[in-house]
């Protein structure tokens, strides 16, 4: 059955230009290109948009019985009240599946220990991993559907998931075998990522490590086609640039591509190494230099700032965001979900970079639309994140008529319906 969505507030189509590209400079912010104006009509065909348009044509086209009944047995009619709609979210940096509390590193964090000293007394990703391992991976599943659920209530309707926390083959298959599952039990479109150089495990040398990645793990993984990309955590402390490209080389003749960890503490040269190894995104990206940024831009590889990692470490959120826009350099937001960032909403990242960083509403949601969108479905030939005829029916209607309403409800979900493939898969009213 077809469906009509009439009377739309707001329509944040985001599509202008060449839709299987990131927005960036102007054009993330010409809000007259990427909005149309209330009275627009939206007709669903099974999961694909079919026609966009003045709403009294496509009901005098479509649904000429309108009002009289809502249906007729071949379209379905569906008043949103004058509320604005949007494309459904994309969060392309997610550890949607793990075991553990990680709660007592607030305190730590607040006496004044940093990430690294916290992870050499026994906190941080290796806490983690000791109770990831010895978790069924039922509970993995049961626990990772769960917070999916919370993502979809706040409009996310695809997200990639990374492994990370086994470090060992057996945990890191269970991991990935996890997130197929919940992928399958899900309506939104989950897509994997190794992590397995998350971190070295105690029980190996770094070298030892590596290698086991490499002649180990990387061929497991890529024979039972768990993964769509490889992650590294390239950080000082932690993987090496020289280890990261060479895991990243090995992976790329597996047929795996890269979205990489990198310069979030310091500027170790991550997002450069990125951008010369063709990573799809090169993520945190606090510290980067111009330089690096350029070579970003030129290469593809498409900046993912993670605000709400700052946020919960205590620290300023000045991502150099603005400066971005000024200098055309495209750019996404991710939540960066996991034990030490509990975030599923990206409207609260939105949030965060509106109402702290000063960016315009418009130009965060394509950050976490059309921007990462082209990360996650790039070789596939679909084109989300966008709301444009014969794309995806993925859509957020919201609970004002103003499109720029998505980031303004920090702590609530500003999410009134969400639909994913033309299905309407959540229902909050909370307004």
């Amino acid at each position: 059955m077809r469906t009509l969505l009439y009377n739309c507030g707001e329509v944040a189509h985001m599509s202008t230009g060449d839709d299987e590209f990131p927005l960036s400079g102007n054009m993330i912010l010409d809000r007259k290109s990427l909005v149309y104006p209330p009275g627009m009509g939206i007709l669903i065909d099974s999961t694909k948009i079919l026609r966009i348009g003045p709403m009294e044509d496509l009901v005098a086209e479509f649904a000429p019985w309108y009002p009289a009944t809502s249906e007729n047995g071949v379209t379905k009619v569906v008043d949103v009240g004058g509320m604005a709609v949007v494309p459904g979210f994309v969060d392309s940096h997610t550890h949607l599946v793990w075991s553990g509390d990680r709660a007592n590193e607030l305190s730590m964090r607040i006496s004044g220990k940093s990430y690294k000293e916290i992870s050499q007394i026994g906190g941080g990703i290796m806490k983690t991993v000791n109770s990831t391992r010895s978790a069924p991976q039922k509970q993995l599943v049961e626990s990772g559907l769960r917070r999916l659920d919370s993502a979809l209530k706040n409009g996310t309707t695809s997200l990639e998931a990374k492994s990370g926390y086994g470090l060992d083959l057996d945990s890191e298959v269970k991991l990935l075998e996890a997130i197929s599952v919940i992928s399958r039990e899900s309506p939104c479109d989950v897509k994997a990522t190794w992590l397995g150089a998350h971190d070295f495990p105690k029980e190996m040398t770094r070298k030892e490590y590596v290698d086991h990645l490499i002649t180990d793990q990387l061929p497991v993984i890529s024979e039972l086609s768990l993964a769509k990309w490889v992650d590294v955590f390239c950080e000082d402390g932690w993987f090496t640039n020289e280890q990261t490209e060479e895991i990243v080389s090995a992976s790329k003749s597996f047929g795996l591509e890269s979205r990489l960890h990198v310069d979030e503490f310091v500027d170790s040269g991550g997002l450069q190494l990125a951008s010369e190894l063709g990573s799809v995104s090169a993520d945190h990206v606090a510290c980067s230099n111009d330089d690096s940024r350029i070579s970003a831009a030129e290469s593809g590889t498409v900046q993912t700032f993670l605000p709400g990692t700052p946020y919960v470490l205590g620290k300023k959120i000045d991502l150099p965001v603005l400066k971005c826009i000024d200098e055309d350099w495209p750019f996404s937001f991710a939540t960066d979900f996991n034990p030490n960032c509990p975030i599923t909403s990206l409207p609260m990242i939105g949030s965060l970079a509106t109402h702290r960083i000063g960016i315009e509403p418009i130009a965060a949601l394509a950050a976490v639309t059309r921007n990462p969108a082209t990360t996650m479905f790039q070789d596939t030939g679909e084109v989300r994140g966008v709301i444009a005829e014969g794309c995806s029916a993925d859509l957020n209607i919201l609970w004002s008529p103003s499109a720029d309403s998505w980031c303004q409800t920090p702590g609530t979900s500003p999410i009134s319906y969400t639909l994913k493939d033309g299905e309407i898969v959540n229902s909050n009213n909370v307004y």
